[in-house]
């Protein structure tokens, strides 16, 4: 009895390192494709407001993403900076990547006659780090949501001059015409009237920007 314990106990530890072993070497990590000056984006779950984001804008190839984030080289090591949770702070390749699958990311890369600007953009990008989280996505309100501080970064570094183009924000549900509810919802959490029609910038519209070249990832058949 005690022998089959035990010999039951090391196989199930054999077959946890097998299992481990294969999930790692299934994953591979995209930062070897990465560059200083990249936009990385990706098509998160954030519930209703995301799915709401979801329909009524459109990414690259007619994907859905509703984050990004820049790469920046800080210390020799390439990492994101970008708007999320309370402001905006650095964050490493890893823990942006494990928020979603692969196949839910993408690489923009500047087209080689704007890379001169690529040091003047991570210098506004990680100067902007500490600015709240722009919970009202409003432009030129002191707070920062996650596209916005990408616009402002390359604004910045185009002196102040726009790099990336605005358009109208709608919140309205492109068969009803009517408010999503749960910007409703979120906006009378706030206190604030929904900001209907005023410009501002989302993921998918900086994903279509003919500055940026898309650089392919190479997708695993299992993932």
């Amino acid at each position: 009895m005690i022998h089959n314990k035990w010999y039951n106990l090391v196989w199930c530890i054999i077959l946890w390192m097998c299992v481990s072993n294969f999930a790692a070497a299934q994953y591979t990590s995209i930062r070897p494709l990465l560059k200083e000056g990249d936009i990385l984006f990706q098509q998160l779950n954030g519930g209703e407001l995301s799915q709401a984001i979801d329909k009524v804008t459109r990414g690259y190839h007619g994907h859905d993403y509703n984050h990004c984030a820049l790469v920046v080289r800080v210390n020799d090591t390439l990492q994101v900076v970008e708007a999320i949770g309370a402001k905006v702070h650095l964050s490493s390749i890893e823990t942006f990547e494990s928020r979603c699958s692969q196949s839910n990311i993408l690489i923009g890369r500047l087209k080689p006659v704007y890379k001169r600007l690529i040091p003047k953009i991570v210098k506004a990008a990680l100067k902007a780090q500490g600015v709240p989280y722009d919970d009202y996505f409003e432009m030129n309100n002191g707070k920062l949501y996650c596209s916005e501080l990408v616009y402002e970064a390359f604004k910045t570094a185009n002196n102040g001059k726009p790099f990336f183009r605005l358009q109208p924000m709608t919140f309205k549900d492109p068969d009803t015409h009517c408010f999503f509810p749960a910007w409703v919802s979120y906006y009378q959490s706030l206190h604030y009237p929904i900001p209907q029609h005023k410009l501002g910038i989302n993921p998918g519209l900086l994903s279509r920007s003919p500055k940026i070249n898309i650089v392919e990832i190479p997708h695993s058949k299992n993932q």
